[in-house]
């Protein structure tokens, strides 16, 4: 079961939106068992404040659902007036406890910082079940494939990393924060880079790796998009890519609400390449709206 989150308050997610969802689900014979969070946002950058936290808690306590809350970009908060908080913290917060809500966190060494998707490294901390249930889980993961010793090893380290009065930890703090600090600075770039565009509106780039940039096609682009069968975004997002090498994804992906269309932009590229794509893009969007100018 799908829900919008809500572009004009900066991809806020919005307790109305679940209600109707949820409505609507019902009125359709589904059972809905638990509500996905993304906190930073994939695709849409958002951190999600702590207020916003606390209503979607109390959706899931009061409608019974199981939160799995999705938090492997924890360490990517690029604003100063944004924080990351758990939602466990949240739930304890507001002093609910084991008895109170059901609540999985997830957490990956894909993400963050460290970045080393290949490992494929990850955990999950299960809070809220009965013994039973967990017994259950352990049994799932148990008959899974798991990680290679090396990504083991790296989830482990992540888990626990150097602390204060380690040898490593000067050198540890550095490069992390020179990572997380340079992450910021091409977000901020794309960002600007996007908002000067024609017709392109870019939500502040908070968190995450990603931008979500909503693009408002020429009716001419959308009328070439349904005679070549594709969407409008996907259309866009082909021709950004056979011009300019340009990988983007559209938000047609995703999901998002009809009659809008978006693409997913990554801030992955090294800092020094960014002024180029910027460039190549600014010229690409220039030319393509030129084209199909109504």
């Amino acid at each position: 079961v799908p829900y919008y989150l809500d572009e004009a308050t900066g991809w806020g997610l919005e307790v109305s939106e679940l209600k109707k969802q949820l409505e609507d689900a019902k009125s359709k014979g589904i059972t809905v068992r638990s509500l996905v969070v993304i906190n930073p946002g994939n695709p849409t950058g958002q951190v999600l404040a702590e207020e916003n936290q606390r209503a979607i808690v109390e959706f899931c306590k009061k409608e019974n659902l199981v939160l799995l809350a999705d938090e492997v970009y924890q360490e990517n908060v690029y604003v100063e007036d944004k924080s990351f908080h758990s939602f466990k913290k949240v739930a304890r917060s507001m002093g609910y406890g084991e008895k109170d809500i059901s609540l999985v966190s997830f957490q990956s060494v894909s993400k963050g910082y460290h970045g080393e998707c290949g490992k494929r490294g990850g955990y999950m901390e299960v809070t809220g079940f009965s013994p039973e249930v967990r017994e259950q889980i352990y049994k799932v993961a148990s008959v899974n494939l798991c990680s290679n010793i090396s990504g083991q090893i790296l989830a482990s380290l992540v888990m626990n990393p150097p602390k204060v009065g380690d040898e490593s930890f000067e050198s540890y703090s550095a490069e992390k924060n020179g990572i997380l600090s340079s992450l910021a600075r091409r977000a901020k770039a794309l960002e600007d880079a996007f908002n000067k565009l024609e017709g392109v509106t870019c939500n502040k780039a908070e968190g995450a790796m990603y931008l979500f940039p909503r693009i408002r096609l020429p009716q001419k682009a959308i009328k070439a998009a349904e005679a070549a069968n594709t969407a409008p975004d996907a259309f866009y997002a082909k021709r950004l890519l056979e011009a300019t090498g340009i990988v983007v994804v559209p938000g047609s992906g995703f999901g998002q609400v009809p009659g809008t269309w978006h693409i997913r932009c990554t801030i992955l590229p090294q800092e020094e390449k960014i002024p180029a794509i910027i460039t190549r893009l600014t010229d690409f969007h220039q030319a393509f709206m030129a084209e199909f100018l109504d």
